[in-house]
Parts: C-alpha cells; sequence; structure tokens
C-alpha cells in the first residue's frame, strides 16, 4: 500500500540536510570507475582488437575481485573507520586500471592482474553513505527516503556514466577514458572522507562472530536472489555492445545503457514519492516480478529506436527494487555490520554480474545477440524464484534496524545530538 508523501518527506528536503548533497555526490563520483567499469573494459578490449570473451573474461575477473574486496573493506570500515580504508582503496583501485590502460591487453597476466588489483581495492562507498544516512538525517522515514534517493542518484550515474564515457572515448581514446574516470573516481571518494560526517562515524559495537554479517538468514536469501538480478544485468552490459556492433553504430550501445538508466531513474522517481506501508520484503517480491517480466522483451531486438525504447522500459522497476533492498538489509543484518552488509549486496550484484558478463559473452558469439540479451530475462525470473522459496525467512527480520542503532552510537563519535531523538520503530 502506498500514500502521498508529505511535503516535508520530499527529496529536497533530504538534500537541503546538512552534508546530505555532498556525501551523495561524492560517493555518485567515487563509483564512476566501479558503475562504468564493464563498459569502459568493453570498449577498451575490442579497441585493442581483443574479443568479446576475452572482455568478459576480464569483466569477470574485475566483478570477482570486487566481491572479494566489497564486504572486506566494509567489515575494515566497521571497525577502523571510513577515511582510513576509503581514501587508500580509491588509489590502489585507480592504480590497477592506470596500468591497464598503459600496458594494454599485450601481456594476459597483467592485464588480469591489473583489473583485480581495480577490483579488489574499490572503495565501499555504496555501504558506507547508507551508514552514514542516519548520522547525517536521523529519523527512520527520512533514512528511507534517502535509501530511494540514493537509488534514484545512483541511476544519474548509470545514465551520464555511459554518456560520459562515450564522450572521453570519442575525444580521445578507451585508454584515455580509463584514466580520467578513475581520477574522478579518487577526488569522489576524496571529498567523502574529507567530510564531518565521514570522519565522525563509528560502527555501533558488533558481537564477534567470524561470518559477521552473513550469520543472518533473511540476508542471506536476499543476497541470493540480487545475485541473479546482478547476472541479468551482467549480460545486458555485454549484450548491447554486441547489438551495437551489429547495426555497424557502436554508439547505440551508450544510447541504449543511458536509456535503461533513464529508466531507472524515472521509476526511482515514482517510486519515492509515495510512502510505502505494509511489509518491504513482500513488496520486493512484486517489484523484481515487474523487473524480471521488462528484461524479456530484449531478446526480441528489434530496431535500434524500438530497442531503446525497450531499455528504458527494462530500466523502470529497477530503482525501486534497489530501494526496497535497502530496506530489507538494514531489517536482517546484525547490529554493527551495516556497512558490510550493505556491501555484501554489491558483492552479490558484483559474482553475478561477472557471471552474466562470462554467460552473454560466449553466448553472443555461439547463438547470436538475442541470445545475450535472453540471459537477462532469465536472471530476473530465477532472482524472483529466489525470493518466492525463501519467503519464511525473509519474512521473519532477524535485525534491530543496525542503521538506526549506529545512528544512535554515532553520538558518541561527535555527531550531533539533535538528529538522534526519533526512536527506531521497524
Amino acid at each position: 500500500m502506498a500514500t502521498e508523501a508529505p511535503a516535508r518527506g520530499g527529496y529536497l528536503d533530504i538534500l537541503r540536510a546538512p552534508h546530505a548533497a555532498r556525501l551523495l555526490a561524492g560517493t555518485l563520483v567515487g563509483r564512476l570507475p566501479n558503475g562504468t567499469g564493464p563498459i569502459a573494459l568493453t570498449l577498451f578490449v575490442r579497441d585493442q582488437g581483443g574479443s568479446y570473451t576475452l572482455a568478459g573474461g576480464l569483466i569477470a575477473a574485475y566483478g570477482v575481485a570486487t566481491a572479494v574486496g566489497q564486504p572486506l573493506l566494509g567489515r575494515a570500515v566497521d571497525l577502523k573507520g571510513q577515511p582510513r580504508v576509503q581514501l587508500p582503496a580509491a588509489v590502489l583501485s585507480a592504480l590497477g586500471m592506470a596500468l591497464l590502460a598503459l600496458t594494454g591487453i599485450g601481456h594476459l597476466a597483467l592485464a588480469y592482474a591489473a583489473v583485480v588489483l581495480a577490483g579488489l581495492f574499490t572503495p565501499p562507498l555504496e555501504g558506507g553513505l547508507r551508514a552514514l544516512w542516519p548520522s547525517v538525517l536521523g529519523r527512520e522515514d527520512r533514512v528511507h527516503r534517502a535509501y530511494a534517493l540514493d537509488a534514484v542518484a545512483q541511476e544519474v550515474m548509470f545514465t551520464a556514466g555511459p554518456l560520459l564515457l562515450t564522450l572521453l572515448v570519442s575525444l580521445w581514446s578507451p585508454a584515455a577514458a580509463l584514466l580520467v574516470i578513475n581520477l574522478l573516481g579518487v577526488l569522489g571518494a576524496l571529498a567523502v572522507v574529507l567530510s564531518e560526517p565521514s570522519r565522525a562515524w563509528r560502527s555501533a559495537p558488533r558481537e564477534a562472530h567470524w561470518l559477521g554479517a552473513l550469520r543472518s538468514p533473511g540476508l542471506l536469501a536476499l543476497l541470493g536472489s540480487f545475485f541473479f538480478v546482478g547476472l541479468a544485468l551482467g549480460s545486458i552490459t555485454v549484450a548491447a555492445v554486441a547489438y551495437a556492433d551489429d547495426r555497424g553504430t557502436p554508439s547505440v550501445y551508450g544510447w541504449l545503457m543511458a536509456a535503461l538508466g533513464l529508466g531507472a531513474l524515472l521509476g526511482g522517481v515514482a517510486y519515492g514519492a509515495r510512502q510505502w506501508t505494509g511489509e518491504p520484503e513482500r513488496r520486493l517480491r512484486v517489484l523484481v516480478l515487474l523487473l524480471a517480466v521488462c528484461y524479456l522483451p530484449l531478446a526480441l531486438t528489434p530496431g535500434p529506436v524500438a530497442m531503446t525504447g525497450l531499455s528504458v522500459l527494462s530500466g523502470v522497476f529497477l530503482a525501486p527494487v534497489l530501494a526496497c533492498a535497502f530496506i530489507v538489509v538494514d531489517r536482517h543484518a546484525p547490529r554493527g555490520t551495516v556497512t558490510e552488509a550493505f556491501s555484501w549486496l554489491v558483492t552479490t550484484f558484483g559474482v553475478g554480474s561477472a557471471l552474466g558478463s562470462a554467460v552473454a559473452g560466449p553466448a553472443v558469439e555461439l547463438a547470436g545477440t538475442a541470445t545475450g540479451f535472453a540471459v537477462a530475462g532469465a536472471g530476473g525470473l530465477v532472482a524472483l524464484l529466489v525470493l518466492l522459496a525463501t519467503g519464511r525467512v525473509l519474512g521473519a527480520p532477524t535485525g534491530s534496524g543496525p542503521a538506526a542503532a549506529d545512528a544512535r552510537h554515532a553520538v558518541g563519535a561527535g555527531a550531533p545530538t539533535s538528529v538522534h531523538s526519533e526512536k527506531n520503530t521497524h
């Protein structure tokens, strides 16, 4: 059930909060290297004369390395704070991509080592931002709205990012684009870690357990589903490049990816314009169903104009799915694991996207572009099946609002006490 959001709870209210706009913008810019990584790697490999299979392999290596690094770095942030982890990681990740840009794909072992370095040290800025929202915004309803804004803003990046990358490639080269994008990423991370909320934030005390956030059955169920959402997105990246090559117009690729981001942006704005009641786990199942249904028509591969329209449609439910998932993570993650829990969500996307890219590459070469897009539809349907099969554990939240708990704990670390007066009521 949804109700119209009051004016005081709109996106402008969130952005007017001290530090909010800076944190959001810095995080988005800091995530540009990761957000455009699969696209940049595909264009770079093709420009160097490499195959789709090699591009898929490098993207898979990058995605798997990111998947391994995110929860480890997220746990380090929970234990050590944000500045001591985020900025050094951003610098090391940028150095990895710079190494690839400067040495090319002539030495495959070096190329793979470079992308693994870049992926492994991708800073957990997504999880870090979601950990900061409670200390910046305080009230639970504002934090949930910030999750929706976060998802919408990501789609701005995924819309503008491919266009920026395409522009850099057309002005210079794919190698130069890699260097510029990663330099911007370091600057974005710097803007975040120098902010007062980032410097002051401390995670809530956590129970010592080697599994960390993964000891929550509900979180594991959510991650299992989002693995297949990531698979769908990863397959679209490779299939869209093949579609553009089939049409003999490389620029079509950028437009398709921008259209997908635009659809998610529109869907996210509509979703965030309402306040939602009822269990978010049930709502998430409906949203994933709609996401899967909208992926299926991509396999028709019509002409560029119609395909662009289908790309917009395929993205409409992505941001709402993400915004709802953020709330579910908050409801199921154990206390003191907020950054790690959100980083695990990024990890499932990374592994799923890597597998999707690795599968779509050979699928395109063996059976054509439509088959690559069919992988996306199949991934969406399996994601829904996982949610349906694990409905029992998802329906019994075991967390206690770790984000809100962390916000209260941050008071002792220097956060303003006035924003922590609201009681957490999950």
